[in-house]
């Protein structure tokens, strides 16, 4: 006997295109409300706003709240869901098109995962941003965070301006569909004073891309294709690095330490 065909529908084929994993347990849509910690008199966007559960649970805390939903069926249910809610505007429209808003703002949502870096990348670059707070696939937020012992090229790159903590977990159990993994919640907060002076970190992140880069076979030698060997010998000592550590493995407060070292005075 052949097999049962099941019907794809187009609400099949956006869940698959979009990645919408709608988060329904109410534990964890409170979770990740704390987490985020909104600013009652900040303006807060919210990224895959989906059906809004989370929205209106964000709607209480905040005087001005933005919600993105791009998918037209979700997007007129979340309006139908918002309609009684003076505080909040709904929007059917990529966040990623977005222009990111002159006044200061926080980052909330449920965002779809194969947009991921995307997301956080238009974060990053947002100058008005305060704080982002993401739904991530777990692995994607321990690596990040550094959870895992080791730091990523991002991370380490935007350190002196923004700090990176994984703020909590979500069983895949409390999305509908389930997805195959657990998730995450990164926290991204903008520091209020950079940990470099501002015209230093052009500098930085040139340093932290020559080390990340990995040509020479060891951070000591990545370094020192720009700087004397001498005086990068006499910096991972003074931050206790062996020379053949992992580039992934120096912490991002080393990878500082080792800046202010070798940066001519």
């Amino acid at each position: 006997m052949a097999p049962r065909r099941t019907r794809v529908t187009e609400r099949d084929r956006s869940r698959r295109v979009l990645s919408q994993n709608f988060l329904v347990d109410p534990a964890a849509v409170n979770r990740l409300t704390r987490a985020a910690q909104p600013d009652p008199d900040r303006l807060l966007l919210e990224v895959g706003a989906g059906r809004g559960q989370l929205t209106r649970l964000l709607a209480a805390r905040s005087r001005h709240l933005i919600a993105y939903e791009v998918d037209p069926v979700n997007a007129a249910e979340l309006a139908r869901s918002c309609a009684g809610l003076p505080t909040v505007t709904c929007r059917q429209a990529d966040f990623l098109t977005a222009s990111p808003p002159r006044a200061p703002f926080d980052v909330v949502g449920n965002i779809p995962w194969s947009l991921t870096s995307a997301v956080v990348r238009w974060c990053l670059a947002a100058p008005g941003l305060r704080a982002a707070t993401l739904l991530t696939q777990l692995e994607y937020a321990r690596k990040r965070s550094g959870d895992y012992g080791r730091w990523t090229r991002l991370t380490v790159r935007s350190w002196p301006e923004f700090s990176w903590r994984l703020a909590g977990r979500v069983p895949r159990t409390a999305f509908r569909p389930t997805p195959r993994v657990d998730a995450g919640i990164l926290r991204i907060e903008r520091r209020r004073e950079p940990l470099l002076p501002v015209a230093a970190l052009p500098a930085y992140r040139r340093m932290v891309e020559l080390g990340f880069d990995g040509v020479g076979g060891s951070l000591a030698a990545s370094l020192g294709r720009r700087h004397p060997r001498v005086r990068v010998a006499a910096a991972l000592r003074a931050t206790r690095l062996d020379p053949a550590t992992p580039v992934g493995q120096v912490w991002p407060e080393q990878w500082l330490a080792l800046f202010r070292l070798l940066r001519p005075s």
